[in-house]
C-alpha cells in the first residue's frame, strides 16, 4: 500500500509539467517548426550542438525549419521533467533520427497567461 501511495503521488506531481510540454512534444515528434514555434517566447535561445544563437519567434522558427530538414526525427520523447527552485520549469528530451541522437533540454517561463520556451538545446549524444 506504501508503494503504491508513494507511486500515485509521484505520478500526481510530475503529470502536470509533462502536460505543459506535452504539445511541444507532439510538434518535435513530427519535426514541425511551425508547431513548435507557437510555444517560443518572443526572444530564444537556442542552440545547435554547442552554437547559441538568440532568435526572435519568426527566425527561431526559420532556423528549426532548417534543423528538420536536415535532421528529420524518426522520434522525440521526454525522458524527464522539473522545475528550478525559482519555478523555472524545464524538459530533457531525446531527439531520434535515422542516424543519431540528440539531449533535448527545454526551458519554458511564464508569459501572461502562457507558458512560452526561452531556452532550447540540441546536443548531439
Amino acid at each position: 500500500f506504501i508503494v503504491i501511495s508513494a507511486f500515485i503521488f509521484v505520478v500526481a506531481l510530475t503529470a502536470p509539467a509533462q502536460d505543459i510540454f506535452a504539445p511541444m512534444e507532439a510538434a518535435l515528434k513530427t519535426g514541425s517548426a511551425a508547431g513548435l514555434s507557437k510555444y517560443l517566447n518572443q526572444t530564444v535561445d537556442v542552440t545547435f550542438d554547442g552554437n547559441q544563437s538568440t532568435f526572435d519567434r519568426k527566425a527561431a522558427e526559420s532556423a528549426f525549419n532548417d534543423f528538420f530538414k536536415k535532421n528529420p526525427p524518426s522520434g522525440f520523447d521526454i525522458i524527464h521533467t522539473g522545475a528550478s527552485k525559482g519555478g523555472l520549469k524545464f524538459a530533457i528530451g531525446r531527439y531520434t533520427t535515422a542516424s543519431m541522437h540528440y539531449s533535448v533540454l527545454m526551458r519554458i517561463r511564464e508569459s501572461g497567461n502562457a507558458r512560452l520556451i526561452h531556452e532550447i538545446s540540441f546536443v548531439k549524444e
